[in-house]
């Protein structure tokens, strides 16, 4: 009976590897969203972004071109400039631009996490530059327009394909001081090329304009005699 038992044993082994129980994968933690400074006292600090709210810090690549083209427009002179970034959001911007000794960043935002957020970074770089308002970025660019607010350089950034930037460009003309720049992030070009301009780019001019993946961003300018 013995060589009858080989086959059987073979066949019970075989039947016990086959129903082994496979190894559960590990699920780890993805890393925490960040945003890494590029320049200036801060450079190379990773800053934490939350990972809700549909927030899309500038890419590094799109952030390192902007801030290139503002240091050849104003001469490297960041400790003259007062910047408004007004959709702050992850505040890659307006931690980029105090990095750079900016004289002033005002960051508008309307979530209360990502303010919080914002402060536990602001805390962090011990950057006494920036200052946080928690509102509704239209409301608060006609309310600082209104107690005589101006600013050198204006980051809009706001979520794409809500004509946020409709809105926010022309009170731009009432916060820039003369020669500023606005930084404008979009989905989609701005139409300067169309034979019908929207009313809401009148009296602006794109002096550089870039396209890096699905990011268009342009540097813009106020015609002479055109802010009210």
């Amino acid at each position: 009976m013995g060589w009858r038992l080989i086959p059987l044993y073979r066949h019970v082994i075989v039947r016990a590897m086959q129903t082994k129980p496979a190894k559960r994968p590990q699920h780890r933690s993805p890393p925490p969203q960040q945003v890494r400074i590029i320049g200036g006292m801060w450079k190379r600090t990773p800053l934490p972004v939350l990972d809700a709210l549909g927030l899309r810090p500038t890419p590094d690549r799109v952030r390192e071109t902007v801030f290139n083209w503002i240091k050849h427009l104003v001469d490297a002179d960041w400790d003259q400039l007062d910047c408004l970034d007004l959709f702050a959001g992850s505040g890659a911007l307006g931690f980029e631009a105090a990095s750079r000794g900016a004289a002033s960043v005002t960051m508008v935002d309307s979530h209360p996490a990502v303010i919080r957020q914002l402060e536990q970074n602001k805390s962090k770089l011990k950057a006494d530059n920036i200052r946080l308002l928690r509102a509704d970025a239209i409301s608060s660019a006609r309310d600082l327009a209104l107690r005589g607010q101006r600013y050198d350089l204006i980051f809009l950034d706001p979520p794409y394909q809500q004509e946020f930037l409709s809105q926010a460009l022309p009170l731009c003309k009432g916060l820039l001081k003369e020669g500023g720049l606005v930084y404008a992030e979009s989905g989609l070009p701005l139409p300067f090329g169309v034979l019908q301009r929207p009313e809401w780019l009148d009296g602006w001019d794109c002096i550089r304009s870039d396209k890096a993946g699905m990011v268009h961003y342009q540097l813009l300018q106020l015609h002479k005699n055109s802010a009210s």
